[in-house]
């Protein structure tokens, strides 16, 4: 009998470690998938001469900048897919439970991929991305050898600093928050002081999400309307493309003359960038009358409409969320040990739901960022292909590991999905507050409804200002002095 005992407990610890050997594996590999990505899309936007010079030594730091931010921006976008991921295994699990090829997804794994994220996530922003920059900066101790490892030195040394500085600041916070608790774990650097300053970074993580985000979900009508060709109402495409076509050789004509200084008073260089606006007119003009139809008259609604539902689709759940919290305190986003994977569904809608909520969560990720480049804070950090320097790689990771890590728990907090944060991402200290919940949850509410409502009417508006031809009104008439019988009228003489 003792020796079955101990055959079990043999067997039980070598399913221990096969298991853990498979997560390790399968963690590993997504991570290099990631890494290899991540490294493709950095090596477009980087400059190249930044790593093609004479100096060596500067090419070698360049390079492992560049490995760190690459290891940076692959760990945002896992933290990007934790959700997606979690959510479509559990639906995976319930739709195959007894599936031979599906005993590798579990619960284990899943919460050793929340847990490595958070890990990986707080030490890039916490040590990697400041070294990182300030290795690219340093240039080593006077009187010191020159070379790679004098900038090492010195690099760790300005980390060691602002770590130094910036634990000063959490414990002066720590302290007039929590006087008590503050002087009690002084010497608690790893269960007071890091989960402490990981909240107040999550914190502001979601706090920047929720201004990015209404002004994005705002954006994406622009930002899809720039790629799609618009159909226009009223409008003769061969007639407004023949002349653009004449106002454009006409200024190049011009531009010609100037440059051989016919004209003396001629401003060449507005009317350089009156030209290339011109010729982008021109050539927006030559796609809409190649295109088809179908994808004049077809693509543009349908992908507006698509954006209109899953921008208001976000706002009911908000508003339900909301409601939820005013009725029931287990609303509230709470962290959870053990996911239970393959139990119930996270969605009350099922599959169709759980998969809702996958698009929503992505959706909402695309919008934060396209808000946050578009803010004015932010314009001057847009990448820009093959002309982007080292520092601003760095600043770019920085701002997309703090957007995406905060992803889940933006997410949880909305109501967009029923999954409860795992690991640390739960256990932030102003999670289980209900006033900071509830109002953010308004004024994200607010904010978006705002902004959709505000881009709507000025969108419509400005096409029956154009279809009618208004826009060629003089500055000083303003579009709400135009009566609406004008329009009308500009209306029906187009028509006939």
């Amino acid at each position: 009998m003792f020796q079955r005992m101990e055959t079990d407990d043999v067997s039980v610890r070598e399913q221990l470690f096969h298991n853990r050997v498979r997560e390790t594996i399968i963690c590993v590999l997504l991570f290099t998938c990631l890494y290899m990505v991540s490294y493709l899309i950095l090596t477009h936007f980087k400059k190249t001469a930044e790593f093609v010079t004479d100096d060596a030594e500067d090419a070698t730091v360049n390079k492992i900048a560049l490995w760190l931010c690459t290891f940076t921006l692959s760990v945002a976008v896992c933290a990007v897919l934790l959700l997606p991921i979690s959510i479509l295994s559990n639906e995976v699990l319930l739709t195959f439970p007894h599936s031979y090829y599906m005993q590798w997804l579990n619960g284990s794994l899943i919460h050793g991929l929340w847990n490595l994220v958070f890990l990986f996530s707080n030490l890039s922003l916490v040590f990697l991305m400041p070294f990182a920059y300030f290795f690219t900066e340093s240039e080593g101790f006077a009187g010191s050898k020159k070379g790679v490892m004098a900038r090492v030195y010195e690099a760790v040394v300005l980390l060691l600093l602002l770590a130094l500085l910036v634990l000063g600041i959490v414990w002066v916070a720590s302290a007039l928050l929590h006087d008590n608790i503050a002087r009690k774990s002084l010497y608690d650097l790893w269960e007071y002081y890091l989960p402490y300053l990981y909240s107040g970074i999550s914190l502001f993580g979601v706090l920047l999400l929720l201004l990015c985000t209404p002004f994005g979900l705002s954006r994406m009508f622009s930002v899809t309307g720039s790629l799609l060709v618009k159909p226009r109402l009223l409008e003769d495409v061969e007639d407004t493309l023949s002349c653009t076509t004449f106002e454009e050789d006409s200024l190049s004509r011009k531009l010609k003359c100037g440059n051989t200084s016919c004209w003396v008073k001629l401003n060449v260089e507005a009317m350089n960038k009156e030209y290339q606006t011109v010729q982008s007119k021109r050539i927006a003009l030559e796609m809409r009358r190649k295109a088809s139809p179908w994808q004049r008259n077809l693509a543009y609604p349908l992908a507006m409409l698509v954006l209109l539902g899953l921008t208001v689709m976000c706002v009911l759940m908000v508003c339900f969320n909301v409601l939820e919290l005013l009725l029931d305190e287990t609303a509230l986003p709470r962290g959870m040990e053990d996911p239970h994977l393959g139990m119930a569904s996270f969605s009350m809608f099922g599959s169709l739901g759980a998969a809702v909520q996958v698009v929503l969560i992505l959706y909402l990720m695309v919008s934060s960022v396209v808000g946050f480049y578009s803010s004015p804070p932010f314009t001057g950090l847009l990448p820009r292909a093959q002309d982007t320097n080292l520092t601003e790689i760095i600043a770019n990771c920085v701002s997309l590991l703090i957007l995406s890590s905060a992803l889940p728990v933006f997410s949880r907090t909305l109501g967009i999905t029923r999954f409860d944060l795992l690991g640390d991402f739960g256990r932030y200290n102003w999670l289980e507050n209900f006033y900071i919940v509830f109002l953010y949850n308004m004024l994200f509410a607010g904010l978006t409804s705002a902004s959709l409502i505000k881009t709507v009417t000025w969108a419509v508006q400005r096409e029956l200002i154009r279809a009618f031809g208004l826009h060629r009104l003089p500055l000083t008439v303003s579009r709400s002095t135009v009566p609406f019988r004008l329009l009308l009228a500009s209306g029906l003489s187009k028509i006939q």
